[in-house]
């Protein structure tokens, strides 16, 4: 810890976000452990990381980009409904554009067509949802080479520990969802870990422009909220039923709900 204390910010703030990758990997390593493609297990498993993108769209990207937003003398309605209808717009684009783009280069083991354009919706929400966690942890850091007043190395070290238990069932709502829809246990788990390789990249670029990012974090937070809403209600919800599999998607959901929440709330 010693060592850790005298690297500069932006390094710490590197490290630290290593730390929320591995966990994000971590979870996704989950698929390994999944046996066969049960549909009942598998819609529930879409189901519970529906849940898990609901709490945290709140708990992780909503309620602090209002704490933000209020320190700031900002009212926090107008960042959070802002960025979060922005976040929906945007997703509503990406929607309509998927189906121009070719998708068999990424997801060549899907066969369905409507599979396949919800799991390219679901990789690109909890990815771009990473990105203000990332810019979150570097401002975090690089507040203390700013010498701000209310910055503190326990403080950003917290942050980003909370961040990466939160990120292990995120990862985990990646990659058993890719592997319900056929792809390889691999591809999956890559797949899974790669919507965390953002937050390092985020975390350095926060630390070094803090005095640019921070005005704009609690917009960028609820955008990312917006985004995962957005998908939830169009791809996630309908596609855990498709099957029939009615309450036992609405229990997963529930489940996964319960369980990011009492992470976000205990670790907050």
């Amino acid at each position: 810890m010693d060592s850790f204390m005298l690297l500069h910010p932006v390094m710490q703030a590197f490290l630290g976000t290593l730390f929320t990758w591995g966990m994000t990997a971590f979870g996704a390593s989950a698929v390994f452990f999944s046996k066969g493609t049960n549909d009942k297990l598998m819609d529930g498993m879409l189901a519970f990381a529906g849940g898990v993108m609901i709490a945290a769209s709140f708990w992780s990207l909503l309620a602090p980009a209002i704490d933000m937003a209020e320190d700031s003398m900002v009212p926090g309605y107008i960042p959070a409904v802002t960025g979060f209808l922005l976040g929906g717009a945007l997703l509503l684009l990406v929607d309509k554009m998927l189906p121009i783009l070719n998708q068999d280069r990424f997801f060549t083991e899907i066969k369905d067509v409507k599979a396949k354009h919800r799991t390219a919706l679901l990789v690109f929400s909890v990815t771009l949802h990473n990105i203000p966690e990332g810019l979150a942890i570097g401002v975090a850091f690089g507040a203390l080479a700013a010498e701000f007043s209310n910055a503190s190395l326990g403080g950003a070290v917290a942050l980003a520990i909370g961040i990466g238990i939160q990120n292990f069932p995120e990862g985990m709502a990646v990659s058993m969802p890719l592997r319900r829809e056929g792809m390889s246990k691999w591809k999956s788990f890559m797949y899974g870990q790669f919507s965390g390789m953002v937050e390092p990249i985020a975390a350095v670029i926060g630390a070094f422009a803090i005095i640019l990012i921070d005005p704009l974090l609690p917009y960028a937070l609820s955008l990312a909220a917006g985004a995962m809403i957005f998908v939830v209600a169009k791809e996630i919800i309908p596609g855990s039923q498709e099957r029939g599999y009615v309450q036992i998607s609405s229990i997963c959901l529930m489940l996964g709900f319960a369980v990011m929440m009492a992470l976000d709330v205990a670790l907050g």
